[in-house]
Protein backbone atom coordinates (compact mmCIF):
# COMPACT_ATOMS: atom_id res chain seq x y z
CA UNK A 1 0.00 0.00 0.00
CA UNK A 2 1.37 3.42 -1.01
CA UNK A 3 2.77 5.51 2.03
CA UNK A 4 0.59 8.68 0.48
CA UNK A 5 -2.71 6.69 2.33
CA UNK A 6 -0.88 7.68 5.79
CA UNK A 7 -1.75 11.42 4.61
CA UNK A 8 -4.88 11.04 3.87
CA UNK A 9 -5.24 8.88 7.09
CA UNK A 10 -3.72 12.09 9.28
CA UNK A 11 -6.05 14.35 7.68
CA UNK A 12 -9.18 11.58 8.93
CA UNK A 13 -7.52 11.38 12.02
CA UNK A 14 -8.06 14.92 12.50
CA UNK A 15 -11.22 15.53 10.98
CA UNK A 16 -12.95 12.42 13.42
CA UNK A 17 -11.47 14.09 16.61
CA UNK A 18 -12.88 17.26 15.92
CA UNK A 19 -16.16 16.12 15.09
CA UNK A 20 -16.70 14.21 17.88
CA UNK A 21 -14.89 15.81 20.42
CA UNK A 22 -17.54 18.55 20.91
CA UNK A 23 -19.72 16.00 22.86
CA UNK A 24 -17.73 15.85 25.88
CA UNK A 25 -17.05 19.84 25.70
CA UNK A 26 -20.39 20.65 25.61
CA UNK A 27 -20.48 21.42 29.87
CA UNK A 28 -17.15 23.26 29.44
CA UNK A 29 -18.23 24.98 26.54
CA UNK A 30 -21.85 26.46 28.27
CA UNK A 31 -20.19 27.17 31.36
CA UNK A 32 -17.56 29.89 29.67
CA UNK A 33 -20.29 31.62 27.01
CA UNK A 34 -22.98 31.70 29.72
CA UNK A 35 -25.47 29.17 27.38
CA UNK A 36 -27.38 26.01 28.54
CA UNK A 37 -26.38 22.86 27.29
CA UNK A 38 -29.13 22.07 25.25
CA UNK A 39 -28.01 25.75 23.16
CA UNK A 40 -24.72 24.02 23.33
CA UNK A 41 -25.82 21.19 21.67
CA UNK A 42 -26.67 23.07 18.37
CA UNK A 43 -22.77 23.31 17.74
CA UNK A 44 -22.77 19.73 17.08
CA UNK A 45 -25.55 20.47 14.77
CA UNK A 46 -24.35 22.81 12.93
CA UNK A 47 -21.04 20.68 12.40
CA UNK A 48 -23.04 17.96 11.02
CA UNK A 49 -24.69 20.68 8.38
CA UNK A 50 -21.67 21.95 7.19
CA UNK A 51 -20.60 18.16 6.57
CA UNK A 52 -24.09 18.25 4.54
CA UNK A 53 -23.97 21.12 2.23
CA UNK A 54 -20.32 21.31 1.64
CA UNK A 55 -19.69 17.50 0.81
CA UNK A 56 -21.53 17.89 -2.33
CA UNK A 57 -21.00 21.46 -2.91
CA UNK A 58 -17.12 21.43 -2.65
CA UNK A 59 -17.21 18.19 -4.59
CA UNK A 60 -19.05 19.54 -7.58
CA UNK A 61 -16.55 23.28 -7.75
CA UNK A 62 -13.89 21.63 -7.52
CA UNK A 63 -14.45 18.94 -10.34
CA UNK A 64 -12.34 20.38 -12.84
CA UNK A 65 -8.95 21.58 -10.24
CA UNK A 66 -5.93 19.15 -8.98
CA UNK A 67 -7.32 16.49 -6.28
CA UNK A 68 -3.62 17.04 -4.76
CA UNK A 69 -4.83 20.94 -4.30
CA UNK A 70 -8.31 20.24 -3.13
CA UNK A 71 -7.01 17.99 -0.56
CA UNK A 72 -4.67 20.53 0.75
CA UNK A 73 -7.07 23.39 0.36
CA UNK A 74 -10.03 21.61 1.97
CA UNK A 75 -7.49 20.80 5.07
CA UNK A 76 -6.38 24.85 5.33
CA UNK A 77 -10.17 25.23 5.46
CA UNK A 78 -10.57 22.66 8.06
CA UNK A 79 -7.48 24.57 10.13
CA UNK A 80 -8.83 27.79 9.89
CA UNK A 81 -12.20 26.85 10.94
CA UNK A 82 -11.03 25.46 13.95
CA UNK A 83 -8.77 28.19 14.60
CA UNK A 84 -11.76 30.42 14.56
CA UNK A 85 -13.40 28.11 17.32
CA UNK A 86 -10.30 28.96 19.49
CA UNK A 87 -10.72 32.23 19.43
CA UNK A 88 -14.53 32.71 19.39
CA UNK A 89 -15.83 35.28 21.98
CA UNK A 90 -19.25 34.26 22.06
CA UNK A 91 -21.73 31.38 20.89
CA UNK A 92 -23.07 32.62 17.89
CA UNK A 93 -19.31 32.79 16.16
CA UNK A 94 -18.48 29.24 17.56
CA UNK A 95 -21.50 28.05 15.67
CA UNK A 96 -20.46 29.92 12.60
CA UNK A 97 -16.56 28.18 13.04
CA UNK A 98 -18.19 24.85 13.51
CA UNK A 99 -20.17 24.81 10.66
CA UNK A 100 -17.08 26.54 8.54
CA UNK A 101 -14.92 23.57 10.30
CA UNK A 102 -17.73 20.91 8.88
CA UNK A 103 -17.89 22.30 5.35
CA UNK A 104 -14.55 20.13 4.48
CA UNK A 105 -15.07 17.59 5.77
CA UNK A 106 -17.34 15.19 3.58
CA UNK A 107 -15.51 16.67 0.41
CA UNK A 108 -11.90 15.88 2.22
CA UNK A 109 -13.57 11.93 2.27
CA UNK A 110 -14.97 11.74 -0.76
CA UNK A 111 -12.15 13.22 -2.93
CA UNK A 112 -9.68 11.29 -1.12
CA UNK A 113 -11.49 8.22 -1.29
CA UNK A 114 -10.99 8.75 -5.43
CA UNK A 115 -7.19 9.75 -4.58
CA UNK A 116 -6.66 6.36 -2.51
CA UNK A 117 -8.52 4.05 -5.20
CA UNK A 118 -6.19 5.41 -7.78
CA UNK A 119 -3.34 4.60 -6.41
CA UNK A 120 -3.75 0.96 -5.87
CA UNK A 121 -4.68 -2.17 -8.28
CA UNK A 122 -8.29 -3.22 -8.59
CA UNK A 123 -7.91 -5.96 -6.13
CA UNK A 124 -7.09 -3.57 -3.64
CA UNK A 125 -8.73 -0.49 -4.03
CA UNK A 126 -11.26 -1.16 -0.69
CA UNK A 127 -8.40 -1.96 1.54
CA UNK A 128 -7.30 1.30 0.16
CA UNK A 129 -10.11 3.08 1.29
CA UNK A 130 -10.24 1.60 4.68
CA UNK A 131 -7.01 2.54 5.44
CA UNK A 132 -7.95 6.19 5.00
CA UNK A 133 -10.76 5.42 7.41
CA UNK A 134 -8.51 4.24 9.66
CA UNK A 135 -8.10 7.30 10.69
CA UNK A 136 -11.61 8.61 11.43
CA UNK A 137 -11.76 5.06 13.77
CA UNK A 138 -8.85 5.78 15.41
CA UNK A 139 -9.77 8.92 16.06
CA UNK A 140 -12.18 7.33 18.56
CA UNK A 141 -9.64 5.41 20.28
CA UNK A 142 -7.10 8.37 20.67
CA UNK A 143 -8.02 11.74 19.41
CA UNK A 144 -11.56 12.22 21.35
CA UNK A 145 -10.21 11.03 24.71
CA UNK A 146 -7.02 13.42 24.13
CA UNK A 147 -8.89 15.94 22.91
CA UNK A 148 -11.48 15.92 25.61
CA UNK A 149 -9.00 15.49 28.60
CA UNK A 150 -6.94 18.49 26.75
CA UNK A 151 -10.31 20.84 26.92
CA UNK A 152 -11.13 19.55 30.70
CA UNK A 153 -7.46 20.58 31.98
CA UNK A 154 -6.35 22.96 29.61
CA UNK A 155 -9.85 24.91 28.71
CA UNK A 156 -12.23 23.90 25.41
CA UNK A 157 -9.93 26.60 23.21
CA UNK A 158 -6.94 24.80 24.06
CA UNK A 159 -8.49 21.48 21.87
CA UNK A 160 -9.28 23.64 18.86
CA UNK A 161 -5.84 24.61 19.12
CA UNK A 162 -4.68 21.22 19.42
CA UNK A 163 -6.67 20.09 16.48
CA UNK A 164 -5.94 23.11 14.42
CA UNK A 165 -2.11 21.58 14.67
CA UNK A 166 -3.12 18.04 13.41
CA UNK A 167 -4.84 19.70 10.80
CA UNK A 168 -1.26 21.53 9.64
CA UNK A 169 0.09 18.39 9.82
CA UNK A 170 -2.22 16.76 7.58
CA UNK A 171 -1.17 19.67 5.24
CA UNK A 172 2.33 18.87 5.23
CA UNK A 173 1.82 15.37 5.14
CA UNK A 174 -0.31 15.74 2.16
CA UNK A 175 1.90 18.08 -0.04
CA UNK A 176 4.97 15.73 0.64
CA UNK A 177 3.17 12.23 -0.06
CA UNK A 178 0.37 12.10 -2.50
CA UNK A 179 2.04 12.19 -5.81
CA UNK A 180 1.11 14.06 -8.50
CA UNK A 181 0.52 11.91 -11.07
CA UNK A 182 -2.58 10.43 -9.67
CA UNK A 183 -3.77 14.10 -8.08
CA UNK A 184 -5.81 15.02 -11.13
CA UNK A 185 -9.16 14.80 -12.33
CA UNK A 186 -10.25 14.23 -15.77
CA UNK A 187 -11.84 16.86 -17.31
CA UNK A 188 -15.91 16.28 -16.59
CA UNK A 189 -17.99 19.33 -16.23
CA UNK A 190 -20.19 19.87 -13.44
CA UNK A 191 -23.34 19.17 -15.55
CA UNK A 192 -21.87 15.46 -16.66
CA UNK A 193 -21.26 15.12 -12.57
CA UNK A 194 -24.66 16.05 -11.96
CA UNK A 195 -25.84 13.71 -14.59
CA UNK A 196 -24.13 11.08 -13.76
CA UNK A 197 -25.63 10.85 -10.03
CA UNK A 198 -29.55 10.88 -11.79
CA UNK A 199 -28.35 6.56 -11.87
CA UNK A 200 -30.89 4.58 -9.79
CA UNK A 201 -28.39 2.40 -8.08
CA UNK A 202 -26.33 5.67 -7.44
CA UNK A 203 -29.71 6.70 -4.86
CA UNK A 204 -30.21 3.07 -4.02
CA UNK A 205 -26.58 2.80 -2.62
CA UNK A 206 -27.17 6.29 -0.69
CA UNK A 207 -30.06 5.04 0.61
CA UNK A 208 -28.21 2.05 2.63
CA UNK A 209 -25.68 4.32 3.73
CA UNK A 210 -28.52 6.60 5.65
CA UNK A 211 -30.47 3.46 6.60
CA UNK A 212 -27.53 1.11 7.35
CA UNK A 213 -25.33 3.83 9.45
CA UNK A 214 -28.68 5.74 10.89
CA UNK A 215 -29.15 2.04 12.65
CA UNK A 216 -25.81 2.78 14.32
CA UNK A 217 -26.60 5.91 15.37
CA UNK A 218 -29.85 5.37 16.55
CA UNK A 219 -28.07 2.76 19.45
CA UNK A 220 -24.82 5.25 19.78
CA UNK A 221 -26.52 8.09 20.40
CA UNK A 222 -28.03 6.99 23.68
CA UNK A 223 -25.14 4.70 24.25
CA UNK A 224 -24.16 6.59 27.88
CA UNK A 225 -27.75 6.07 29.34
CA UNK A 226 -27.67 2.37 27.82
CA UNK A 227 -24.28 1.67 30.04
CA UNK A 228 -25.29 3.80 33.33
CA UNK A 229 -29.12 2.86 33.54
CA UNK A 230 -28.84 -0.61 31.80
CA UNK A 231 -25.38 -2.19 32.64
CA UNK A 232 -24.94 -0.45 35.90
CA UNK A 233 -21.71 1.41 34.74
CA UNK A 234 -20.39 3.98 36.87
CA UNK A 235 -20.02 7.65 35.28
CA UNK A 236 -16.51 7.48 34.90
CA UNK A 237 -16.48 4.34 32.71
CA UNK A 238 -18.29 5.73 29.87
CA UNK A 239 -15.00 6.91 28.08
CA UNK A 240 -12.48 4.16 28.48
CA UNK A 241 -15.84 2.07 27.01
CA UNK A 242 -16.07 4.82 24.43
CA UNK A 243 -12.83 3.92 23.34
CA UNK A 244 -13.74 -0.08 22.97
CA UNK A 245 -15.95 1.23 20.75
CA UNK A 246 -13.49 2.54 18.30
CA UNK A 247 -11.39 -0.25 19.13
CA UNK A 248 -14.27 -2.57 17.48
CA UNK A 249 -14.97 0.39 14.30
CA UNK A 250 -11.32 -0.12 13.84
CA UNK A 251 -11.25 -4.08 13.42
CA UNK A 252 -14.66 -3.54 11.42
CA UNK A 253 -13.43 -1.34 9.14
CA UNK A 254 -9.95 -2.91 8.34
CA UNK A 255 -12.20 -6.02 8.01
CA UNK A 256 -14.87 -5.11 5.71
CA UNK A 257 -11.83 -3.66 3.57
CA UNK A 258 -10.16 -6.77 3.42
CA UNK A 259 -13.26 -8.60 2.79
CA UNK A 260 -14.64 -6.15 0.29
CA UNK A 261 -11.73 -7.00 -2.15
CA UNK A 262 -13.21 -9.98 -2.58
CA UNK A 263 -16.60 -9.87 -2.32
CA UNK A 264 -18.17 -6.02 -2.14
CA UNK A 265 -21.83 -7.12 -2.20
CA UNK A 266 -21.41 -9.99 0.15
CA UNK A 267 -19.41 -7.89 2.55
CA UNK A 268 -22.05 -5.57 2.67
CA UNK A 269 -24.76 -7.95 3.10
CA UNK A 270 -22.34 -9.29 5.85
CA UNK A 271 -22.05 -6.41 7.53
CA UNK A 272 -26.05 -5.11 7.73
CA UNK A 273 -26.96 -8.98 8.81
CA UNK A 274 -23.95 -9.04 11.91
CA UNK A 275 -25.63 -5.08 12.69
CA UNK A 276 -29.21 -6.15 13.05
CA UNK A 277 -27.88 -9.50 15.03
CA UNK A 278 -26.12 -7.47 17.25
CA UNK A 279 -28.53 -4.11 17.82
CA UNK A 280 -31.58 -6.28 18.46
CA UNK A 281 -29.77 -8.54 21.25
CA UNK A 282 -28.56 -5.24 22.91
CA UNK A 283 -31.10 -5.51 25.28
CA UNK A 284 -30.02 -8.54 26.08
CA UNK A 285 -26.14 -7.77 26.28
CA UNK A 286 -26.72 -5.01 28.47
CA UNK A 287 -27.85 -6.90 31.56
CA UNK A 288 -24.44 -7.40 32.77
CA UNK A 289 -21.47 -5.44 32.52
CA UNK A 290 -19.07 -7.79 30.88
CA UNK A 291 -21.55 -8.49 28.21
CA UNK A 292 -22.38 -4.62 27.61
CA UNK A 293 -18.59 -4.31 27.13
CA UNK A 294 -18.44 -6.66 24.05
CA UNK A 295 -21.52 -5.28 22.68
CA UNK A 296 -20.01 -1.68 22.59
CA UNK A 297 -17.16 -3.81 20.98
CA UNK A 298 -19.55 -5.68 18.43
CA UNK A 299 -21.62 -2.82 17.55
CA UNK A 300 -18.59 -0.40 16.31
CA UNK A 301 -17.28 -3.99 14.16
CA UNK A 302 -20.55 -4.67 12.69
CA UNK A 303 -21.67 -1.54 11.57
CA UNK A 304 -17.84 -0.48 10.37
CA UNK A 305 -17.72 -3.10 8.45
CA UNK A 306 -20.11 -1.77 5.98
CA UNK A 307 -17.62 1.69 5.69
CA UNK A 308 -15.69 0.93 2.84
CA UNK A 309 -18.21 -1.04 0.94
CA UNK A 310 -20.46 1.61 0.85
CA UNK A 311 -18.08 4.14 -0.09
CA UNK A 312 -16.82 2.33 -2.55
CA UNK A 313 -20.30 0.85 -4.17
CA UNK A 314 -21.16 4.60 -4.89
CA UNK A 315 -18.17 5.66 -6.59
CA UNK A 316 -18.26 2.32 -8.99
CA UNK A 317 -22.40 3.24 -9.72
CA UNK A 318 -21.28 7.20 -10.33
CA UNK A 319 -18.12 6.60 -12.20
CA UNK A 320 -18.19 9.18 -14.18
CA UNK A 321 -18.27 11.44 -10.77
CA UNK A 322 -16.39 9.45 -8.46
CA UNK A 323 -15.53 12.56 -6.46
CA UNK A 324 -19.04 13.75 -6.51
CA UNK A 325 -20.76 10.95 -5.69
CA UNK A 326 -18.01 9.97 -2.50
CA UNK A 327 -18.31 13.10 -1.02
CA UNK A 328 -22.21 12.91 -1.25
CA UNK A 329 -22.00 9.27 0.35
CA UNK A 330 -20.47 11.18 3.14
CA UNK A 331 -23.09 13.82 3.23
CA UNK A 332 -25.83 10.60 3.59
CA UNK A 333 -23.53 9.39 6.35
CA UNK A 334 -24.26 12.34 8.62
CA UNK A 335 -28.04 12.90 7.08
CA UNK A 336 -28.01 9.18 8.87
CA UNK A 337 -26.17 10.95 12.42
CA UNK A 338 -28.86 12.88 12.46
CA UNK A 339 -32.08 10.66 11.91
CA UNK A 340 -30.84 7.98 13.76
CA UNK A 341 -30.36 9.87 16.50
CA UNK A 342 -33.73 11.32 15.97
CA UNK A 343 -35.40 8.14 15.67
CA UNK A 344 -33.90 6.86 18.19
CA UNK A 345 -34.69 9.41 20.92
CA UNK A 346 -38.34 8.95 19.93
CA UNK A 347 -38.31 5.47 21.49
CA UNK A 348 -36.71 6.96 24.50
CA UNK A 349 -39.40 9.75 24.72
CA UNK A 350 -42.52 6.76 24.53
CA UNK A 351 -40.87 5.49 27.53
CA UNK A 352 -39.85 1.87 25.94
CA UNK A 353 -37.15 1.70 27.92
CA UNK A 354 -32.98 2.22 27.83
CA UNK A 355 -32.35 0.04 25.14
CA UNK A 356 -34.96 0.65 23.07
CA UNK A 357 -33.32 2.85 20.94
CA UNK A 358 -30.92 -0.16 20.10
CA UNK A 359 -33.95 -1.63 18.90
CA UNK A 360 -35.01 1.11 16.53
CA UNK A 361 -31.56 0.88 15.50
CA UNK A 362 -32.29 -2.56 14.58
CA UNK A 363 -35.10 -2.06 12.35
CA UNK A 364 -33.48 0.31 10.37
CA UNK A 365 -30.72 -1.92 9.48
CA UNK A 366 -33.47 -4.41 8.41
CA UNK A 367 -35.04 -1.46 6.17
CA UNK A 368 -30.79 -1.02 5.14
CA UNK A 369 -31.05 -4.80 4.13
CA UNK A 370 -33.85 -4.09 2.30
CA UNK A 371 -32.97 -1.11 0.26
CA UNK A 372 -29.64 -3.35 -0.48
CA UNK A 373 -31.54 -6.03 -2.10
CA UNK A 374 -33.70 -3.87 -4.36
CA UNK A 375 -29.98 -2.42 -5.38
CA UNK A 376 -28.61 -5.86 -6.26
CA UNK A 377 -31.80 -6.89 -8.17
CA UNK A 378 -31.53 -3.30 -9.92
CA UNK A 379 -28.23 -4.34 -11.39
CA UNK A 380 -29.10 -7.83 -11.93
CA UNK A 381 -32.00 -6.68 -13.86
CA UNK A 382 -29.87 -3.84 -15.98
CA UNK A 383 -26.81 -5.80 -16.81
CA UNK A 384 -29.63 -8.42 -18.78
CA UNK A 385 -31.49 -4.80 -20.29
CA UNK A 386 -31.62 -4.99 -23.91
CA UNK A 387 -28.85 -2.72 -25.94
CA UNK A 388 -31.19 -0.44 -26.91
CA UNK A 389 -31.81 1.22 -23.38
CA UNK A 390 -27.90 2.03 -22.82
CA UNK A 391 -26.59 5.39 -23.23
CA UNK A 392 -23.06 5.79 -23.01
CA UNK A 393 -21.71 8.63 -21.18
CA UNK A 394 -17.88 9.17 -21.90
CA UNK A 395 -15.82 10.20 -19.16
CA UNK A 396 -13.41 12.09 -20.99
CA UNK A 397 -10.54 9.62 -20.43
CA UNK A 398 -9.02 8.26 -23.71
CA UNK A 399 -9.09 4.77 -22.16
CA UNK A 400 -12.58 3.94 -20.96
CA UNK A 401 -16.38 5.26 -21.62
CA UNK A 402 -18.77 3.72 -19.15
CA UNK A 403 -22.66 2.42 -20.32
CA UNK A 404 -25.10 4.31 -17.89
CA UNK A 405 -28.63 3.05 -18.14
CA UNK A 406 -31.17 5.19 -17.04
Amino acid sequence: MPLALLALAVGAFGLGTTEFVMMGLLPDVADDLGISIPTAGHLVSAYALGVVIGAPLLAAVTARLSRRKVLIGLMGLFVAGNALSALAPDEHWLLAARFLSGLPHGAFFGVGAVVATSMVAPERKARSVSLMFLGLTLANIAGVPVATLMGQHLGWRATFLGVSAIGLAAIASLALLIPHDHAHAPAVGLRRELVALKSVPVWLALGTTVAGFGALFSAYSYITPMLTDAAGYADSSVTLLLALFGVGATAGNLIGGRLADHSLRGTLFGGLTSLVAVLALFPVLMSTQWTAATAVVLLGTAAFVTGSPLQLMVMEKASAAPSLASSANQAAFNLANAGGAWIGGLALAAGLGATSPALTGAALAVLGLGVATVAAVVDRRRVGAPAGRERVVATHLPEQAEAVRY
